[in-house]
């Protein structure tokens, strides 16, 4: 199969490796044309240096990945596109867009004839030799269309991918995977900083989570990971401990709250990443100055 690919990042760059070492024709277009041109160089990529002469070299029907960021980038993007596309071409977005602009997007698309194919994407940078699992939004007919990419960039292809039901529902259930994605991660944090806490047992952080990533029912993809970084550097002593969210955590707390559905965990490991960013908290301060004010307890002063 033929297609195109808009953004080569590390995930697009990767994706257009995977599809071309099976053989798939891939056209690839990036804002900047030095990376078109360094993988074009590394691999069979067809480069193209606009839009409309990415879509230019595709047959159609036509199918255009893109791979930009969430929010205006992708929202120009799909506009643009949309623009030089005809009825029957398909839009792929398998960046991380909120859902309920995919929604909207695939309503102003499908308006115009084409099809609008929502892919959450999840693997990183291990997509390219592990394969990516993707759960996939929009019309059956425009899915079977996209299939044999489908296959070629899944772990195989009768797994990690599926259509996972209408416009949004692929962002949608990507959102709520990285929700589940941050519980995880904090509670491995948490256990980790316990362990390391009882200095007296003089516990080998490296050593637990080898020990756990066999025959533990804790035992995953997550704590592979850990035990490579802890391998590597068992104090951490070159990270900053500094968390970032990408936004779907959040999306996925705020989609909690409106469904009236409990997620204290999911909640509580998003604040855990907001509390990381603090260099001082004032909270902290004002619960100390509270403790001192009505128990005398004592309070630690700046020096």
């Amino acid at each position: 199969m033929e297609i195109a690919i808009i953004g080569l990042g590390k995930m697009g760059g990767n994706m257009a490796r995977r599809l071309l070492r099976s053989g798939h024709r891939v056209i690839g277009y990036n804002r900047s044309p030095e990376a078109t041109r360094a993988l074009a160089a590394e691999a069979r990529l067809e480069p193209a240096f606009s839009l409309e002469e990415a879509i230019e070299k595709l047959s159609p029907p036509r199918a255009v990945w893109v791979m930009v960021p969430a929010g205006d980038p992708t929202e120009q993007t799909v506009e643009d596109l949309a623009a030089f596309l005809s009825p029957g071409d398909i839009i792929v977005d398998g960046g991380n867009s909120n859902y309920k602009d995919t929604m909207r997007r695939a309503a102003r698309v499908t308006a115009q004839g084409l099809h609008f194919v929502d892919v959450g994407t999840s693997g990183g940078v291990w997509g390219l030799a592990e394969g990516y699992s993707m759960m996939v939004g929009g019309e059956e007919e425009a899915v079977e269309q996209l299939r044999p990419v489908l296959e070629t960039l899944a772990p195989a292809p009768d797994q990690g991918w599926g259509h996972v039901g209408p416009s949004g529902a692929g962002h949608f259930v990507k959102m709520v995977h990285n929700g589940i994605e941050y519980g995880l991660m904090q509670a491995y944090a948490e256990g980790f900083e316990i362990m390391r806490a009882k200095g007296d047992l003089n516990l080998d952080l490296h050593q637990v989570a080898e020990i756990w990533r066999f025959g533990s029912v804790v035992r995953s993809w997550l704590l592979d990971l850990t035990a490579d970084a802890l391998a590597d550097d068992p104090e951490l002593s070159d990270i900053k401990g500094w968390v970032a969210d990408s936004g779907e955590g959040r999306w996925t707390v705020f989609e909690a709250v409106d469904l009236d559905v409990p997620a204290p965990v999911i909640t509580l490991a998003l604040q855990a990443r907001f509390v990381s960013r603090q260099e001082e908290s004032y909270a902290a301060k004002l619960l100390a100055a509270m403790r001192n004010q009505f128990g005398g307890h004592a309070v630690k002063r700046e020096s």
